[in-house]
């Protein structure tokens, strides 16, 4: 006796591809439209506090990237990167430092040394995670994560890629300066990230 049996998966991507996303327009209250597994994410504008230490890791990395002399790499807050179009993910990191001109609205992964993001409560931890792993996917050498608890000193991790995940080279959580994982020596005071 032969038997058949169709089988049917379920595709756990949702339908909006990276163009999609890139096509979208973005909130002109400041909130941030992103792109995860195929389904569109709005995160609320940032608060004061958050775009404060965006602010100051952006200086610190600025900084630290004249001091070195390396006008090949570019600092540049809130934009656009496509992180996996066969994944269907684009996000918007607060930071990224690219090693291409600056003049574009979103990056391909490949141009991204490094990416930021200053976690706020309204992360979840499966948005968390996410990120993370696709920020591993991608390639992308370093990544910075900050909380800013409220009352507390900021929290501070910096990560450098190994095989195939990040590795945790740096963590603070009172106040310390830290020389985080990064293209360049830089010293990151979190005591000025609140």
């Amino acid at each position: 006796m032969t038997m058949s049996a169709e089988v049917s998966t379920i595709h756990p991507l949702g339908p909006t591809t990276v163009e999609d996303w890139l096509a979208e327009d973005q909130p002109a209250d400041g909130s941030r439209l992103e792109l995860i597994l195929g389904h569109l994410y709005m995160t609320p504008p940032p608060t004061g506090s958050h775009q404060h230490a965006t602010f100051r890791l952006s200086r610190c990395l600025d900084d630290a990237l004249m001091d070195a002399g390396r006008d090949d790499l570019h600092v540049l807050p809130g934009v656009g990167v496509r992180l996996n179009t066969a994944f269907r993910t684009g996000v918007i990191p607060d930071i990224v430092v690219v090693d291409v001109d600056v003049d574009h609205t979103s990056f391909e992964p490949d141009n991204v040394v490094l990416a930021v993001e200053v976690w706020s409560p309204g992360n979840t931890r499966a948005e968390r995670d996410t990120k993370v792993a696709a920020y591993a996917g991608a390639r992308i050498p370093y990544l910075w994560i900050v909380e800013l608890p409220e009352g507390q000193p900021a929290k501070f991790w910096g990560y450098r890629l190994g095989q195939t995940v990040y590795r945790q080279e740096v963590y603070a959580e009172a106040g310390e300066v830290v020389m985080p994982p990064a293209p360049v020596k830089v010293e990151v005071p979190t005591a000025d990230l609140n």
